[in-house]
């Protein structure tokens, strides 16, 4: 009997809530539905005749009927007119990294033993790193930086740039099947290898694209800076009709390779790997049924920070002892104030009315009343159904994880990208959207949640809306490996 008791008050409390939610979302449909079913009643209580008379009263006259059926049409188009256009993704095409650049733990730590002279001390400070950072065996570094010593040109890293850059277009081309001349708009964003001609130059040579095409190269934008260009290209199609827009998202590492021994330099250097991503956008009403999703936001944020703290991303002093992997409390501090700021902006655009009401309450008893409650932190599930954080390293995951109240699936395409890839930068977003894609969890009107964290710092954000169910791909980056995930990842891997 007391198990019948308890059962019923845990579910008792779940379906309240639901009905609350239930009630708060749809309110105005309830209303309205309310409001028709009593006129209806009502005018059937009164019979035809009364009715009738009623409406001859009114004496209205044709006259009358046709101004109203104007100012209808006038406000009608004004509306339509002033509506934004729809920003399609018609595809996205990440780079497959080739079996030659794979590189394990142990033979990383090797390589940086002998082309830095690494002391005992140092190798053991790698390692710790490593086996706490979340990545897997078959991550990839670029030819340069396998050679021992590491060959760090401009020729070796313009020949990572078009191997990485050019095997993404050419993947995202015959993907689309669109003729490189109808691109309208370029942008590529890079962080910290900028290169004379540049990137998009590069691109432009390469496939022969138009003379006028409007083309933007982003760099020092840090791992957020594909979200940056989102924002920037769904700018240019609100003022430009008909085009066709492609951004390149990468990272080139040959080089940015550090050969110094400081702790907190070391740390991003164990972490990040070799990807690109190629995306395609239009707001050409063609794509409408081709499309794989729609932009609905954009939301970009700034909070002034020590670029030291994000250059390091974990407490060096925490390393030095204890060698955990937390976020340093800088970081966390200004990456807090940075994720609320955008939270803030993009809630409401987003949220249902349950949340936006609760939240509300909680804000108005806490600030006026001077209640003692704990701030509210909407469920943004009830908001998105995927989640794709940027797999800068677990302990960015872990705290949003916790911070956000999500599940271990929410994050799972997050954590599984950091393990099979490692910290791709800017790219990592798009490799975890084609994770939940590969593992066919993508159906027609899901929503999808990108946040990307860049140096500055830099916190944005991009939600999409699902246009068709996705079938599961039969090519792209998880093809060979899919099968296989996702894979339980613990806190300590030991190397030996």
């Amino acid at each position: 009997m007391s198990q019948i008791h308890n059962s019923s008050s845990s579910v008792l409390p779940k379906y309240a809530q639901l009905g609350f939610q239930y009630l708060v979302n749809h309110f105005r449909t309830i209303m309205l539905v309310t409001i028709m079913f009593a006129l209806s009643i009502e005018v059937l209580t009164l019979g035809p005749h009364k009715f009738l008379s009623m409406w001859n009263s009114l004496h209205i006259d044709r006259i009358k009927i046709q101004c109203s059926f104007f100012v209808v049409i006038f406000i009608s188009t004004i509306c339509f007119m002033s509506k934004p256009r729809t920003v399609y993704l018609v595809d996205v095409a990440c780079y497959k990294q080739p079996e030659m650049c794979r590189i394990s733990s142990a033979g990383f730590i090797e390589h940086s033993k002998i082309n830095m002279s690494l002391d005992p001390k140092t190798v053991h400070f790698l390692s710790r790193v490593l086996e706490r950072s979340g990545l897997g065996e078959e991550t990839y570094l670029p030819h340069a930086l396998h050679y021992i010593p590491p060959i760090i040109t401009l020729t070796t890293a313009r020949d990572e740039a078009e191997m990485v850059i050019f095997s993404a277009m050419d993947s995202l081309f015959e993907k689309t099947r669109i003729n490189p001349k109808h691109i309208d708009v370029l942008v590529v964003n890079c962080s910290s290898c900028v290169l004379t001609p540049t990137l998009t130059d590069m691109v432009i040579n390469k496939y022969k694209l138009r003379g006028d095409v409007k083309s933007f190269n982003l760099s020092g934008m840090g791992c957020s800076a594909s979200v940056i260009a989102l924002d920037l290209v769904r700018h240019l199609l609100q003022a430009h009709a008909n085009c066709t827009a492609g951004i390149v998202s990468t990272e080139i590492l040959t080089p940015n390779y550090y050969g110094g021994k400081v702790k907190a330099m070391l740390v991003p250097y164990c972490l990040f790997r070799m990807g690109s991503t190629a995306i395609l956008l239009s707001n050409r009403k063609c794509f409408r049924h081709r499309a794989k999703y729609s932009l609905l936001h954009t939301v970009r944020t700034h909070k002034g920070a020590d670029d030291r703290a994000y250059g390091c991303a974990f407490q060096e002093e925490d390393l030095e002892g204890r060698l955990g992997v937390s976020l340093s409390k800088e970081l966390m501090t200004v990456a807090g104030e940075a994720l609320k700021s955008n939270m803030t902006t993009l809630g409401p655009l987003v949220l249902p009315a349950s949340e936006q009401l609760l939240f509300g309450i909680n804000f108005i008893g806490r600030k006026i009343f001077s209640l003692r409650w704990k701030p509210y932190i909407p469920d943004f599930k009830q908001a998105f159904e995927h989640f794709c954080i940027h797999a800068g390293g677990r302990a960015v995951i872990d705290e949003l994880q916790n911070g956000l109240q999500l599940s271990a699936e929410n994050v799972e395409a997050s954590r599984m990208t950091l393990h099979r890839f490692g910290n791709i930068s800017s790219s990592s977003l798009w490799y975890e959207l084609s994770y939940i894609e590969s593992k066919g969890r993508m159906k027609r009107g899901d929503r999808v949640w990108q946040i990307g964290f860049g140096s500055g710092f830099k916190c944005n954000s991009a939600v999409w809306r699902c246009n068709k169910t996705i079938e599961t791909p039969i090519d792209g980056p998880w093809l060979d490996c899919i099968h296989r995930y996702p894979v339980d990842v613990p806190q300590e891997v030991k190397l030996g």
